[in-house]
């Protein structure tokens, strides 16, 4: 399953983010969205778990790391405009 992370610190590593899921389940990958100029990251990313999702989203959505609350949900195709 694929999970939407928003509201990221933006100290946050991929590495960090897969560290965070990976106590509920396993993580295939782990990626925090970055600004192609800056580098910097958007303050949001996705991460996909072959188990554990439902719980990963259960527990850390609405969770505060980092001194931001977290928003966790399963990741959505984007509309086609």
């Amino acid at each position: 399953m694929n999970i939407y992370v928003g509201n990221i610190s933006w100290n946050m590593t991929d590495q960090d983010l897969e560290n965070l899921f990976a106590e509920h389940g396993t993580v295939t990958s782990a990626k925090i969205i970055t600004d192609r100029m800056t580098n910097r990251s958007r303050g949001f990313g996705f991460v996909e778990m072959s188990d554990g999702a439902e719980q990963a989203i259960e527990a850390l959505n609405d969770s505060e790391i980092e001194g931001r609350k977290l928003v966790v949900n399963e990741s959505r195709p984007r509309e086609s405009r």
